[in-house]
Protein backbone atom coordinates (compact mmCIF):
# COMPACT_ATOMS: atom_id res chain seq x y z
CA UNK A 1 0.00 0.00 0.00
CA UNK A 2 1.30 3.45 -0.90
CA UNK A 3 2.10 5.55 2.14
CA UNK A 4 1.46 9.28 2.27
CA UNK A 5 4.27 11.70 1.47
CA UNK A 6 4.63 12.61 5.17
CA UNK A 7 4.73 9.01 6.41
CA UNK A 8 7.16 7.93 3.69
CA UNK A 9 9.36 10.97 4.39
CA UNK A 10 9.51 10.16 8.12
CA UNK A 11 10.33 6.52 7.42
CA UNK A 12 13.25 7.44 5.19
CA UNK A 13 14.47 10.22 7.50
CA UNK A 14 14.81 7.65 10.28
CA UNK A 15 16.50 5.05 8.11
CA UNK A 16 13.83 2.73 6.71
CA UNK A 17 14.08 1.63 3.10
CA UNK A 18 11.82 3.31 0.52
CA UNK A 19 8.46 1.63 0.00
CA UNK A 20 8.20 -0.26 -3.29
CA UNK A 21 4.87 -0.58 -5.12
CA UNK A 22 3.25 -3.76 -6.33
CA UNK A 23 1.97 -3.82 -9.89
CA UNK A 24 -1.58 -3.55 -8.59
CA UNK A 25 -0.70 -0.24 -6.92
CA UNK A 26 0.55 1.36 -10.14
CA UNK A 27 -1.86 3.11 -12.51
CA UNK A 28 -2.25 1.68 -16.01
CA UNK A 29 -0.68 4.74 -17.62
CA UNK A 30 2.52 4.21 -15.61
CA UNK A 31 2.64 0.52 -16.58
CA UNK A 32 2.25 1.49 -20.23
CA UNK A 33 5.08 4.02 -19.93
CA UNK A 34 7.43 1.41 -18.47
CA UNK A 35 6.47 -1.08 -21.18
CA UNK A 36 6.80 1.38 -24.07
CA UNK A 37 10.34 2.41 -23.07
CA UNK A 38 11.84 -1.07 -22.99
CA UNK A 39 14.78 -1.02 -25.40
CA UNK A 40 13.62 2.27 -26.89
CA UNK A 41 16.69 4.33 -25.97
CA UNK A 42 20.09 2.90 -26.85
CA UNK A 43 23.37 3.61 -25.06
CA UNK A 44 24.36 5.90 -27.94
CA UNK A 45 21.06 7.80 -27.59
CA UNK A 46 21.71 8.30 -23.86
CA UNK A 47 25.25 9.54 -24.51
CA UNK A 48 23.89 11.98 -27.08
CA UNK A 49 21.30 13.20 -24.56
CA UNK A 50 24.06 13.74 -21.98
CA UNK A 51 26.15 15.76 -24.45
CA UNK A 52 23.14 17.89 -25.39
CA UNK A 53 22.32 18.39 -21.71
CA UNK A 54 25.80 19.65 -20.77
CA UNK A 55 26.01 23.36 -20.07
CA UNK A 56 28.94 25.68 -20.88
CA UNK A 57 29.32 26.77 -17.25
CA UNK A 58 28.86 23.41 -15.54
CA UNK A 59 26.03 22.50 -13.19
CA UNK A 60 23.87 25.56 -12.62
CA UNK A 61 22.20 24.40 -9.40
CA UNK A 62 25.53 23.41 -7.90
CA UNK A 63 26.99 26.81 -8.77
CA UNK A 64 23.97 28.60 -7.28
CA UNK A 65 24.14 26.47 -4.16
CA UNK A 66 27.87 26.96 -3.59
CA UNK A 67 27.52 30.70 -4.16
CA UNK A 68 24.63 30.93 -1.69
CA UNK A 69 26.41 28.85 0.97
CA UNK A 70 29.66 30.83 0.68
CA UNK A 71 27.78 34.16 0.68
CA UNK A 72 25.80 33.32 3.84
CA UNK A 73 28.90 32.22 5.75
CA UNK A 74 30.92 35.19 4.49
CA UNK A 75 28.23 37.53 5.86
CA UNK A 76 29.08 36.33 9.37
CA UNK A 77 32.83 36.71 8.77
CA UNK A 78 32.60 40.19 7.23
CA UNK A 79 30.12 41.46 9.81
CA UNK A 80 32.38 40.36 12.68
CA UNK A 81 35.72 41.51 11.27
CA UNK A 82 34.46 44.90 10.07
CA UNK A 83 32.04 45.35 12.99
CA UNK A 84 29.12 46.27 10.74
CA UNK A 85 26.68 44.41 13.03
CA UNK A 86 24.66 43.20 10.08
CA UNK A 87 24.93 39.59 11.22
CA UNK A 88 26.10 38.74 14.74
CA UNK A 89 26.94 35.38 16.26
CA UNK A 90 27.37 32.13 14.31
CA UNK A 91 25.13 29.67 12.50
CA UNK A 92 24.05 27.97 15.72
CA UNK A 93 22.67 31.24 17.15
CA UNK A 94 22.72 34.67 15.58
CA UNK A 95 21.07 38.03 15.24
CA UNK A 96 20.38 39.24 11.71
CA UNK A 97 19.63 42.99 11.45
CA UNK A 98 18.29 42.83 15.01
CA UNK A 99 16.21 39.65 14.53
CA UNK A 100 17.16 36.68 16.67
CA UNK A 101 17.76 33.45 14.74
CA UNK A 102 18.57 30.06 16.24
CA UNK A 103 19.48 26.78 14.60
CA UNK A 104 16.56 24.42 15.23
CA UNK A 105 18.65 21.47 16.36
CA UNK A 106 20.72 23.70 18.67
CA UNK A 107 17.53 25.18 20.12
CA UNK A 108 16.18 21.68 20.75
CA UNK A 109 19.43 20.72 22.51
CA UNK A 110 19.35 23.88 24.68
CA UNK A 111 15.71 23.35 25.63
CA UNK A 112 16.38 19.73 26.63
CA UNK A 113 19.52 20.68 28.56
CA UNK A 114 18.01 23.57 30.54
CA UNK A 115 14.52 22.03 30.73
CA UNK A 116 12.76 25.31 30.09
CA UNK A 117 12.13 27.57 27.11
CA UNK A 118 14.01 30.89 26.81
CA UNK A 119 12.01 33.74 25.23
CA UNK A 120 14.79 34.86 22.86
CA UNK A 121 15.20 31.24 21.81
CA UNK A 122 11.49 31.02 20.97
CA UNK A 123 11.71 34.17 18.85
CA UNK A 124 14.84 33.00 17.05
CA UNK A 125 13.53 29.49 16.55
CA UNK A 126 10.18 30.70 15.17
CA UNK A 127 11.92 32.81 12.51
CA UNK A 128 14.10 29.92 11.39
CA UNK A 129 11.26 27.41 11.69
CA UNK A 130 9.08 29.38 9.25
CA UNK A 131 12.01 29.83 6.85
CA UNK A 132 12.83 26.12 6.64
CA UNK A 133 9.17 25.14 6.72
CA UNK A 134 8.85 27.05 3.44
CA UNK A 135 12.08 25.79 1.86
CA UNK A 136 11.65 22.26 3.10
CA UNK A 137 13.57 19.03 3.13
CA UNK A 138 17.15 19.22 4.37
CA UNK A 139 17.78 22.46 2.48
CA UNK A 140 19.86 23.80 5.38
CA UNK A 141 22.37 20.99 4.90
CA UNK A 142 23.25 21.66 1.28
CA UNK A 143 22.59 25.42 1.00
CA UNK A 144 23.91 26.77 4.34
CA UNK A 145 26.03 24.27 6.32
CA UNK A 146 29.78 24.96 5.87
CA UNK A 147 30.72 21.37 6.68
CA UNK A 148 28.54 20.16 3.82
CA UNK A 149 30.66 22.16 1.38
CA UNK A 150 34.07 20.91 2.55
CA UNK A 151 32.69 17.36 2.80
CA UNK A 152 31.40 17.68 -0.75
CA UNK A 153 34.88 18.65 -1.95
CA UNK A 154 36.38 15.76 0.05
CA UNK A 155 33.83 13.47 -1.60
CA UNK A 156 35.36 14.14 -5.02
CA UNK A 157 38.71 12.90 -3.70
CA UNK A 158 37.05 9.84 -2.15
CA UNK A 159 35.32 8.96 -5.43
CA UNK A 160 38.58 9.37 -7.35
CA UNK A 161 40.36 7.03 -4.90
CA UNK A 162 37.54 4.49 -5.22
CA UNK A 163 37.69 4.69 -9.01
CA UNK A 164 41.45 4.05 -8.89
CA UNK A 165 40.77 1.12 -6.50
CA UNK A 166 43.03 2.70 -3.87
CA UNK A 167 40.26 2.65 -1.25
CA UNK A 168 36.90 0.94 -0.88
CA UNK A 169 33.72 2.70 0.21
CA UNK A 170 32.04 1.29 3.33
CA UNK A 171 28.38 1.81 4.11
CA UNK A 172 26.47 1.68 7.39
CA UNK A 173 22.84 1.19 8.35
CA UNK A 174 21.05 4.52 7.90
CA UNK A 175 18.96 3.91 11.02
CA UNK A 176 21.96 4.85 13.17
CA UNK A 177 21.35 8.53 12.32
CA UNK A 178 17.97 8.40 14.03
CA UNK A 179 19.59 6.63 16.99
CA UNK A 180 22.23 9.39 17.24
CA UNK A 181 19.45 12.01 17.08
CA UNK A 182 17.77 10.33 20.06
CA UNK A 183 21.04 9.78 21.98
CA UNK A 184 22.14 13.43 21.70
CA UNK A 185 18.71 14.58 22.86
CA UNK A 186 18.79 12.24 25.87
CA UNK A 187 22.36 13.30 26.74
CA UNK A 188 21.36 16.98 26.74
CA UNK A 189 18.36 16.22 28.95
CA UNK A 190 20.29 14.00 31.36
CA UNK A 191 23.50 16.04 31.71
CA UNK A 192 22.25 19.62 31.34
CA UNK A 193 24.88 20.21 28.62
CA UNK A 194 24.44 20.57 24.88
CA UNK A 195 26.77 17.65 24.20
CA UNK A 196 26.19 17.58 20.45
CA UNK A 197 27.21 21.23 20.04
CA UNK A 198 30.73 20.43 21.27
CA UNK A 199 31.29 18.04 18.36
CA UNK A 200 29.01 19.53 15.70
CA UNK A 201 31.14 20.24 12.60
CA UNK A 202 28.59 22.86 11.53
CA UNK A 203 29.10 24.93 14.69
CA UNK A 204 32.85 24.29 14.87
CA UNK A 205 33.48 25.40 11.29
CA UNK A 206 31.13 28.38 11.56
CA UNK A 207 32.89 29.65 14.69
CA UNK A 208 36.35 28.93 13.22
CA UNK A 209 35.55 30.99 10.12
CA UNK A 210 34.28 33.92 12.18
CA UNK A 211 36.51 33.98 15.26
CA UNK A 212 39.57 32.08 14.06
CA UNK A 213 40.72 28.44 14.13
CA UNK A 214 40.98 26.37 17.29
CA UNK A 215 41.84 22.86 18.42
CA UNK A 216 38.33 21.69 17.55
CA UNK A 217 39.37 21.74 13.88
CA UNK A 218 41.32 18.54 14.59
CA UNK A 219 37.93 16.83 14.89
CA UNK A 220 36.91 18.24 11.50
CA UNK A 221 40.14 16.93 9.99
CA UNK A 222 39.49 13.47 11.44
CA UNK A 223 35.97 13.39 9.99
CA UNK A 224 37.18 14.43 6.55
CA UNK A 225 39.95 11.82 6.54
CA UNK A 226 37.44 9.15 7.59
CA UNK A 227 35.15 10.17 4.73
CA UNK A 228 37.96 10.35 2.16
CA UNK A 229 39.55 7.00 2.99
CA UNK A 230 36.74 4.90 4.47
CA UNK A 231 33.10 5.95 4.04
CA UNK A 232 31.60 8.43 1.58
CA UNK A 233 30.00 11.41 3.39
CA UNK A 234 29.68 9.33 6.58
CA UNK A 235 28.90 12.18 8.98
CA UNK A 236 26.01 13.62 6.94
CA UNK A 237 24.61 10.24 5.95
CA UNK A 238 24.85 8.29 9.19
CA UNK A 239 25.50 10.54 12.19
CA UNK A 240 24.40 14.18 12.00
CA UNK A 241 21.04 14.81 13.75
CA UNK A 242 20.70 18.29 12.20
CA UNK A 243 19.44 16.82 8.93
CA UNK A 244 16.78 14.81 10.75
CA UNK A 245 15.51 17.90 12.59
CA UNK A 246 15.30 20.02 9.45
CA UNK A 247 13.81 17.16 7.45
CA UNK A 248 10.98 16.79 9.96
CA UNK A 249 10.35 20.56 9.99
CA UNK A 250 10.30 20.69 6.19
CA UNK A 251 7.71 17.94 5.70
CA UNK A 252 4.99 20.36 4.59
CA UNK A 253 7.18 22.61 2.46
CA UNK A 254 5.77 23.68 -0.93
CA UNK A 255 9.27 23.38 -2.45
CA UNK A 256 9.88 19.88 -3.78
CA UNK A 257 11.95 17.98 -6.30
CA UNK A 258 9.45 16.37 -8.68
CA UNK A 259 10.05 13.12 -10.56
CA UNK A 260 8.42 12.40 -13.91
CA UNK A 261 8.52 8.72 -14.92
CA UNK A 262 7.51 9.44 -18.52
CA UNK A 263 10.65 11.50 -19.18
CA UNK A 264 12.97 9.14 -17.28
CA UNK A 265 15.09 6.44 -18.93
CA UNK A 266 16.47 4.98 -15.67
CA UNK A 267 20.17 5.35 -16.49
CA UNK A 268 20.87 6.01 -12.79
CA UNK A 269 23.15 9.05 -13.03
CA UNK A 270 20.99 10.90 -10.51
CA UNK A 271 21.53 8.22 -7.84
CA UNK A 272 25.29 8.25 -8.43
CA UNK A 273 25.63 11.95 -7.57
CA UNK A 274 23.03 12.07 -4.77
CA UNK A 275 24.14 12.42 -1.14
CA UNK A 276 21.04 10.46 -0.07
CA UNK A 277 20.48 8.14 -3.06
CA UNK A 278 17.68 6.17 -1.39
CA UNK A 279 15.34 9.13 -1.96
CA UNK A 280 15.83 8.57 -5.69
CA UNK A 281 14.98 4.86 -5.65
CA UNK A 282 11.76 6.01 -7.27
CA UNK A 283 13.78 6.54 -10.49
CA UNK A 284 14.53 2.80 -10.74
CA UNK A 285 12.39 1.12 -13.39
CA UNK A 286 9.18 -0.16 -11.78
CA UNK A 287 9.73 1.64 -8.43
CA UNK A 288 7.40 4.64 -8.89
CA UNK A 289 3.85 4.76 -7.55
CA UNK A 290 2.67 7.25 -10.16
CA UNK A 291 3.73 9.02 -13.34
CA UNK A 292 4.65 12.08 -11.27
CA UNK A 293 5.88 11.80 -7.69
CA UNK A 294 7.46 14.13 -5.12
CA UNK A 295 10.89 13.23 -3.76
CA UNK A 296 10.61 12.79 0.03
CA UNK A 297 11.78 15.21 2.73
CA UNK A 298 15.11 13.44 3.36
CA UNK A 299 16.18 15.10 0.09
CA UNK A 300 18.71 17.91 0.67
CA UNK A 301 17.34 19.90 -2.31
CA UNK A 302 20.93 20.25 -3.54
CA UNK A 303 19.92 20.10 -7.21
CA UNK A 304 22.65 17.65 -8.23
CA UNK A 305 20.10 15.24 -9.68
CA UNK A 306 18.33 18.07 -11.51
CA UNK A 307 21.66 19.14 -13.02
CA UNK A 308 22.75 15.67 -14.12
CA UNK A 309 19.48 14.26 -15.51
CA UNK A 310 19.77 14.28 -19.33
CA UNK A 311 16.00 14.17 -19.91
CA UNK A 312 14.85 16.63 -17.21
CA UNK A 313 12.76 14.00 -15.46
CA UNK A 314 13.77 15.61 -12.14
CA UNK A 315 12.83 19.25 -11.63
CA UNK A 316 12.25 21.74 -8.83
CA UNK A 317 8.62 22.60 -8.18
CA UNK A 318 6.67 24.92 -5.91
CA UNK A 319 3.35 23.34 -5.07
CA UNK A 320 0.54 25.26 -6.73
CA UNK A 321 2.93 27.35 -8.84
CA UNK A 322 4.60 24.69 -10.98
CA UNK A 323 8.21 24.09 -12.02
CA UNK A 324 10.99 26.65 -11.83
CA UNK A 325 14.54 26.84 -13.19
Amino acid sequence: MRRSYIVESLRQLFGWKPTRPTKDEQPERLKQIYQSKRGKLSKADLEAAHIEHKRPFGNKWQIRRWATLIFINLLFVISYHFDVQLVEGALTASRVVGFHMADLNSALQVTLAYKHVVLNLVIGTTTVFVLWLLLGGRTFCSWVCPYHLVAEWAEYLHLWLVKKKIVKNHVFNRKVRGIFWLIFGLLAFATGYTVFETISPTGILSRALIYGPGLALIWIGFLLLFEIFYSRRAWCRYACPIGVTYGVVGLLSPVRVKYNAEACHHEGDCRKVCLVPHVLDVTIRGAAFDVEQDIVADCTRCGMCVDVCPTSSLTYEIKGLGKFL
